[in-house]
């Protein structure tokens, strides 16, 4: 799944490519992506048709375009969606959902692909600020408005494992499996370390090393581990190839050379280093 640097290489595509144009045709090939607009695909494209976009903006792993009615046009990319601009002679994808052709760009359109078709897109009435679906999602750690001391005082609070706590989208959000594990690498921490046992400056250093992984992968372009998730040019990632324990069960520790392990974790994986990251006594998990 695209996890947030991803999801804000999208946006960013989208903010340059875009905004400013008005949608005029929207076909949905496949009813599923916009089955969360319960009046159907007609109404929905309906909806869409001759408004401007006026922005591109994202709260954790969802994004949402303005549009100048005060709507928005609401996505979430799932396991395999992906938006692409592409010439409108390109030939379709095997997997197309929606198509989003505009009135003063005749030369090249916004397609929505979703092989897996887990993804889904909607349109918030009011939402162009800040759409009610997803306003009970945290901030994520590279908003600028994001509070650390806030955080950090929440964090300290809780009383879970602090893996459990980064995955928390009411806490934080953007946070996914692969950051949270080389964040927590980064700040020496095992993920089932309890928060409520978190000094404040631990905290805060782990604050800082999730900023820092996640300021790499978007430079990158994000992690791209699934070959379905390319940015709006076509492009993956590449930060897959600096990643320093995720996936790496069995391979020396870049820091101490100890074999990285691999553990269970909430019908997923978490990656540690045993020396780096010791085990608590009592952990949280």
């Amino acid at each position: 799944m695209p996890e947030l640097p991803e999801v804000e290489v999208v946006r960013a595509g989208i903010e340059k490519l875009v905004v400013g144009h008005a949608i005029a045709t929207v076909t949905v090939g496949h009813p599923r992506p916009v089955r969360r607009h319960l009046a159907g695909p007609q109404d929905f494209a309906d909806r869409l048709v001759g408004h401007r976009v006026v922005g591109a903006r994202r709260r954790g792993k969802y994004l949402w375009l303005p549009l100048d009615s005060g709507d928005a046009l609401l996505a979430h990319l799932g396991m395999s969606g992906q938006f692409v601009v592409v010439p409108t002679e390109r030939p379709d994808e095997p997997h197309l959902r929606v198509r989003f052709t505009f009135t003063d760009q005749p030369s090249w359109e916004l397609r929505f692909v979703d092989q897996r078709m887990f993804g889904g897109l909607s349109i918030s009435p009011g939402g162009a600020e800040l759409p009610a679906e997803i306003a009970h999602i945290a901030r994520d750690p590279i908003d600028p408005a994001f509070a650390d001391d806030e955080f950090v005082t929440a964090l300290r609070r809780r009383r879970t494992g602090v893996k459990r706590a980064l995955l928390d989208q009411r806490l934080i959000s953007g946070v996914g499996n692969i950051y949270a594990d080389e964040a927590l690498w980064r700040a020496r921490l095992h993920y089932a370390r309890a928060t409520d046992t978190m000094r404040r400056t631990e905290a805060q250093t782990l604050l800082a090393e999730v900023r820092n992984v996640m300021s790499a992968a978007l430079a990158a372009g994000g992690t791209s581990f699934d070959s379905l998730y390319i940015n709006v040019n076509g492009e993956s990632g590449y930060f897959a190839r600096s990643l320093s324990v995720y996936g790496r069960e069995g391979e020396p520790c870049e820091r101490c050379g100890n074999a990285v392990r691999r553990d269970p974790f909430m019908n997923r994986s978490s990656f540690t280093c045993p020396r780096c990251q010791p085990r608590p006594r009592r952990g949280r998990w």
